[in-house]
């Protein structure tokens, strides 16, 4: 990497200025007073900033307009990142912490300013200090993918590896997850780990961990706190409340979903407010319940892909849902409109389904509330015709709770029986 990657025009000549470059140990006086290393930056940003990463392992971007001065440290050697096993401390709890991929655990290509998975969950550790004054860590990889690319086959991966840990030492562990699908995985281990002794949290970020603005170390702290000093076990998922740095936000791993693109507070809990709130050195617990309903652990880490997750919508071909029919899949969800309605050009495809032994689920396009299918007359035509309402499951959660039941039995009144328990706070009280 060149020694000002990224920089060019006034950044570029303010960096040559100060007789300063990438990965030099500089104080800056601006605002305030910033201690930390010259990062690189993107190929394609402006020429007005510069980049520095602080003793936290935090980005900033300082405008070189209102740098009054810089100070480069004494020590000519230039600062680099160093991935060291990081000494335990036999006084500290110990948390796993597990590497799947996604934003959390990657780097920004400073020449394309593409987001790539390179991290492993060694550097995870060691780019993020504070952790060592809370845990002592153990990383280990289980793969690097983005989360479109987590499928099925992976959520099996990580249950059978977490599975192995239920009656070890670990306070808690981690798992670093992208955030698109990381409520699709938090909601399968919710149910094949049902009952598991020790709380799991999913971790992600918006932003890269070499980014300015990235909220990487903050999750990730906010994360280990809250496994080290709360015995509630559980699978959630630990993100910022908002943009501010002061909240990271724990939610339950199956009334959650991703509500932004891309702000840092992008996760919320639906119908409810997150169970925790880490603010600072505090935890403030809103659990209403136990997060299993269940306390006994007895893993079932099965999965049938065969289930369709159906979103009706005005002008919904009927054929492509006999297609699916056709296909044997074993469930279809629908994500109806308002309190669980689809239109009635449907109804000759839901009874064919219906004969062949299909389970059918419905839950709403609404973000929150309750499916109500008794209250219209449609509604009422779909009952009679073996919709089953799913109460106020999220569609994504509820298709991935199908595809849990149709992979440990084939029995429909099984299915149906299972689908409708609460298993792991999956339909709120």
């Amino acid at each position: 990497m060149s020694e000002y990657t990224g920089y060019d025009g006034n950044s570029l000549e303010f960096l040559k200025t100060n007789n300063i470059s990438i990965g030099d140990s500089v104080k800056i006086l601006a605002d305030i007073t910033y201690s930390g290393i010259i990062m690189p930056r993107y190929e394609h940003s402006d020429d007005k900033h510069i980049v520095l990463k602080l003793k936290s392992g935090y980005n900033i971007g300082l405008e070189i307009s209102k740098i009054e001065k810089v100070e480069k440290n004494p020590s000519t050697e230039k600062i680099v990142e160093k991935n060291e096993k990081v000494e335990k401390n036999e006084h500290l709890p110990n948390i796993l912490l597990l590497s799947t991929g996604g934003t959390i655990a990657s780097k920004i290509d400073y020449r394309t300013g593409a987001v790539t998975p390179v991290l492993t969950a060694e550097e995870l550790n060691s780019s993020v200090p504070e952790l060592a004054k809370i845990a002592n860590i153990d990383a280990k990889v289980l793969f690097s993918e983005y989360s479109e690319n987590i499928m099925p086959m992976h959520w099996l991966k990580i249950a059978e590896e977490i599975n192995q840990y239920s009656k070890s030492e670990y306070s808690g562990i981690i798992i670093a997850h992208g955030t698109d699908t990381m409520h699709y995985t938090s909601s399968y281990l919710s149910f094949s780990l049902a009952g598991f002794p020790i709380p799991i949290v999913l971790v992600g970020s918006q932003r890269s961990s070499d980014r300015a603005s990235s909220d990487a170390a903050l999750n990730l702290i906010g994360a280990t706190k809250f496994l080290t000093e709360c015995k509630t076990n559980g699978i959630f998922i630990a993100m910022h409340q908002d943009e501010n740095d002061e909240t990271i936000a724990c939610h339950i791993g199956t009334r959650v979903r991703k509500n932004h693109t891309s702000k840092r507070g992008a996760f919320q809990t639906v119908g409810d407010d997150p169970a925790f709130l880490i603010v600072n050195n505090e935890i403030h617990n809103n659990m209403k319940t136990d997060f299993f309903t269940d306390k006994k652990f007895e893993p079932k880490i099965k999965i049938n892909e065969k289930v369709a997750l159906v979103k009706y919508h005005p002008g919904y071909d009927p054929s492509l849902l006999k297609h699916i029919i056709d296909s044997n899949y074993k469930a279809i969800i629908f994500e109806g409109t308002g309190l669980g309605h689809i239109g009635e050009n449907m109804y000759s495809m839901v009874k064919m389904a219906n004969e062949k032994g299909i389970f059918m689920g419905m839950t709403s396009q609404c973000i929150d509330g309750r499916v109500r299918m008794t209250v219209y007359e449609s509604g009422r035509d779909l009952l009679d015709l073996g919709i089953i309402p799913l109460e106020n499951m999220i569609p994504e959660i509820a298709l991935v709770k199908a595809m849990w039941v149709t992979g440990n039995t084939e029995n429909h009144d099984e299915i149906k029986e299972i689908m409708l328990n609460r298993i792991a706070c999956e339909f709120s009280k």
